[in-house]
């Protein structure tokens, strides 16, 4: 099967299809009901917040397009493991330790298999089930602008529904069916809110420390090791802040927000360390 069609089957899941469909959910009713409803769509405060909204709503559904599409990252078939001597028999053992017991491949730092996909994945951060895909080396700053952009366009909804239920006469409307939907949508869109800033919040505080999700997990059990022997443990792959930022979402803080700026990513199986700054 070609390789783009074998992509375009991600969309045929049903989480990748409840998110579309939540997504224009929230875009018809924020713009056809609750901006019209509170300052019209034909004013200017409508016509702006309709634009803005808008924008938002569709660099997300963009970003969400390539963390499906994208490929994750898959190790190069004529990936080594750097051994200093083939000799040392030291130096066999660590690199035997280094394979995939499931792939029987070499696999490159920061790589783990997926259960779900069922290959080695760079930099794997996680599988998502709401993409039908890994979230890994080349897909991450896709996810990382989706989850931004998202959790920004669910953030406005909300506050254009508040401005809309306080403005409403809600005295001179008759039956229930039109409270119990205005109820149903403020408990929805905050609850959206609230998973969504949790999902950009974590991701934010991953970026900062150049770790993945898989990463802060091993790291809990590293420091929980170290601390037991007297030692001290830090992630080796977090080199600053800054620096972390732009190993992830590149040197140009133009592009950072960007999903298709990925220039500055190379093979996805060395990364720089702190032993290399120092």
């Amino acid at each position: 099967m070609n390789p783009m069609m074998v992509k375009a089957t991600r969309f045929l899941s049903l989480p990748v299809l409840s998110v579309f469909l939540l997504m224009f959910f929230v875009y018809y009713t924020t713009i056809f009901i609750f901006i019209d409803h509170w300052v019209g769509l034909q004013s200017s405060p409508g016509t702006f917040n309709a634009s803005i909204f808008t924008v938002f709503a569709s660099i997300s559904i963009f970003s969400f397009f390539v963390c499906v599409l994208s490929d994750p990252g898959h190790v190069p078939l004529s990936y080594l493991p750097d051994v200093e001597a083939t000799t040392n028999e030291s130096a066999k053992d660590n690199a035997e330790r280094k394979k995939c017991d499931k792939c029987f491949a070499y696999k490159p730092p920061r790589t783990h298999h997926c259960r779900v996909c069922r290959r080695c994945v760079l930099k794997m951060d996680h599988h998502c089930l709401w993409i039908n895909n890994c979230v890994g080396y080349w897909n991450y700053k896709a996810f990382f602008v989706f989850a931004l952009y998202a959790t920004t366009a669910s953030i406005h909804s909300m506050v254009l529904f508040i401005c809309c239920v306080f403005q409403k006469d809600w005295d001179s409307i008759n039956g229930s069916s039109f409270k119990i939907f205005y109820v149903m949508y403020g408990t929805m869109v905050m609850v959206l809110t609230i998973t969504l800033l949790t999902l950009s919040g974590w991701h934010v505080y991953l970026t900062l420390h150049n770790m993945t999700t898989i990463e802060y997990y091993e790291g809990k059990r590293a420091k929980w090791l170290a601390a037991k022997s007297g030692q001290s443990y830090r992630h080796p792959f977090n080199v600053g802040a800054y620096k972390n930022i732009t190993l992830i979402l590149g040197p140009n803080m133009l592009k950072w927000l960007c999903p298709t700026s990925i220039s500055h990513l190379k093979d996805g199986v060395s990364f720089p360390t702190i032993r290399d700054n120092s």
